[in-house]
């Protein structure tokens, strides 16, 4: 359910804005969209699992915070991030 830090590596590479990069805004939700993915996939056979439903509404509400804030502070880095994530649909 968790990615693997090589993945985490890539995503980190991927979507930093700068060299130093590690926690922009960007990159957490890049990390926290594949997270809910791969946990998306997981909760479709195990229908069951509340406890992991719980921590995906989390996951998802932590996004959408982000989210707002790209969106309020940096209108253009947001559309692109939504464009190239696949969100918005």
């Amino acid at each position: 359910m968790a990615i693997t830090q090589e993945r985490k590596n890539e995503l980190i590479a991927e979507y930093r804005t700068h060299e130093s990069d590690t926690g922009s805004a960007e990159i957490q939700i890049a990390i926290l969209t594949e997270e809910i993915n791969s946990l998306n996939e997981h909760l479709r056979t195990h229908k069951k699992d509340h406890h992991s439903r719980r921590g995906l509404f989390k996951m998802v509400g932590r996004r959408r915070n982000l989210l707002k804030y790209l969106r309020e502070n940096e209108v253009q880095r947001y559309r692109e991030l939504i464009a190239k994530l696949g969100l918005r649909r």
